[in-house]
C-alpha cells in the first residue's frame, strides 16, 4: 500500500486498485478570480513534479528523467538514480536567504534515499534519509488497514491484493523539501509518512508523523471495485502519503497528503491539507482534494493546492477546495514574485505532450 513512488502516487489518484483551526490565517480576500496562464517559461521537461523559484531563477526536478534543472541552462545541475530502474530525483527547494538549493533522490528499491544540499562555495552536504527511516521508522505506531476479523472481509481483501492489517513499514521516498530557516530544511517523506528536519550539516530529526486516513467503505464503492457486500461498512485506514511541505504564516508548516488508496471526493478518501502545530501535531485544516500533490501559500496566508487528479488548482476556502484555474496535468504550484507559478506533467496521468512550467495571472 505504499504509494510513495512518484508515478505510483500519481496513478493512485486515478486508480481504484489500491477541525477547524482557529489559528488558520484568514484569506486576504474572498475567492480569488480565475487564474490564466500568462507566460510559459519552459516545455523542456517530461515530468516536472516539483520546482522552486528564487527571484528570476526557476529550479525544476524532472522526476521522469531524474534530473535537477535550471530553466535556461542546457545541462542538468544534478542527476539522480536511474529512472528506468525506478529511481528518481523528486523534490527541490531553494533558500532565498542563502540561495542554497536542496533536492531529494530515491533509488529503485528505496534502500538509498537522500537529501543533497548545495550551498554556494561549500561542498555538498548529503543526508541519509533511508538510514534514519531504518533506525526510527517513525510511523511504526500507525495502524493501517482494517480491524475487522470477519472472514469474508479478510478473504476479499487478500484476494484483491489489499493488505488486511499492518503497522507502518520501513519505507522512505522523500518527495518534497522546503527551507525552514537557519540553514535547515523540512522534507516530506511520502514513503515514511512523515516530515523530517535536516540541518545544514545533514543532521536529521523528526518533525511530525502524519495521521492515518480512515475511510468507511460504502456499498456502492465496494461494488465498483468488485468487492463483496461484506466489505461495505468497514473502516479502512489508508496511509497519508505527504506530498509537499511549505512554510506559511505565522511561520508554521503546512503539508498536503495524497492518501495511499483510491482518492477523490467520490471515493470517501480525499486529499487533505494539514497544519503542523506545536510539537509537530498535525491538524487537518482542509480536505476534499482530488490528487493533492503540491501546495503554495502567499504572504497573506491564502493556500493553493495542485490537484493532479482534477487537473486544476484550488484555493482553500472555509476548509474546502475552490477551483481557481483549470490546468490539465498540473503537478506543482508555487507563489513567487507576486504570482502563482505551476508545473504540468501530462505523462504522470497517462497523457501526452511535454511537461511545462508556467506563470499564472493575478
Amino acid at each position: 500500500m505504499k504509494r510513495a513512488a512518484v508515478r505510483a502516487v500519481a496513478g493512485t489518484a486515478a486508480s481504484a486498485a489500491v477541525l477547524a483551526l482557529a489559528a488558520l490565517p484568514a484569506n486576504a480576500s474572498a475567492v480569488a478570480p480565475p487564474q490564466h496562464v500568462t507566460q510559459t517559461l519552459s516545455k523542456a521537461f517530461v515530468g516536472p513534479l516539483q520546482f522552486a523559484v528564487d527571484g528570476s531563477k526557476v529550479y525544476v526536478a524532472d522526476s521522469f528523467t531524474s534530473t535537477l534543472n535550471l530553466i535556461g541552462r542546457a545541462a542538468p545541475i544534478a542527476t539522480g538514480p536511474n529512472p528506468s530502474q525506478g529511481g528518481d530525483l523528486a523534490g527541490v527547494g531553494v533558500d532565498p536567504a542563502t540561495h542554497a538549493v536542496a533536492y531529494t533522490s530515491t533509488n529503485g528499491d528505496h534502500s538509498v534515499t537522500l537529501l543533497t544540499i548545495l550551498q554556494p562555495g561549500l561542498k555538498p552536504v548529503v543526508a541519509n534519509l533511508a538510514a534514519f527511516e531504518k533506525t526510527h521508522n517513525p510511523d511504526a505506531a500507525n495502524h493501517y488497514g482494517t480491524a475487522s476479523t470477519n472472514s469474508c472481509v479478510v478473504n476479499a481483501l487478500k484476494k484483491a491484493g489489499i493488505p488486511v492489517s499492518y503497522r507502518g513499514m520501513l519505507d522512505s521516498h522523500p518527495y518534497a523539501v522546503t527551507p525552514i530557516g537557519g540553514g535547515s530544511w523540512a522534507v516530506a517523506d511520502a514513503g515514511g509518512n512523515d516530515v523530517l528536519r535536516v540541518t545544514r550539516t545533514g543532521q536529521i530529526s523528526l518533525i511530525s508523523v502524519l495521521p492515518v486516513q480512515p475511510v468507511k467503505i460504502t456499498a456502492a464503492f465496494a461494488a465498483s471495485q468488485g468487492l463483496p457486500k461484506c466489505v461495505a461498512g468497514i473502516t479502512y485506514n489508508f496511509e497519508p502519503v505527504p506530498t509537499d511541505v511549505e512554510v506559511g504564516p505565522p511561520n508554521a508548516l503546512y503539508v498536503t497528503t495524497l492518501p495511499g488508496g483510491p482518492e477523490g471526493p467520490d471515493s470517501g478518501n480525499p486529499g487533505s491539507v494539514y497544519r503542523l502545530g506545536s510539537g509537530g501535531q498535525p491538524v487537518r485544516i482542509a480536505t476534499g482534494f482530488a490528487g493533492a500533490t503540491n501546495l503554495a501559500i502567499n504572504p497573506y496566508g491564502n493556500i493553493f493546492v495542485a490537484q493532479i487528479g482534477a487537473g486544476s488548482i484550488a484555493e482553500v476556502v472555509s476548509g474546502k477546495p475552490k477551483v481557481i484555474a483549470n490546468l490539465p496535468g498540473v503537478a506543482a504550484v508555487e507563489f513567487a514574485n507576486g504570482h502563482l507559478y505551476a508545473s504540468t506533467a501530462p505523462a504522470a496521468t497517462g497523457g501526452q505532450g511535454p511537461g511545462s512550467v508556467v506563470v499564472l495571472s493575478h
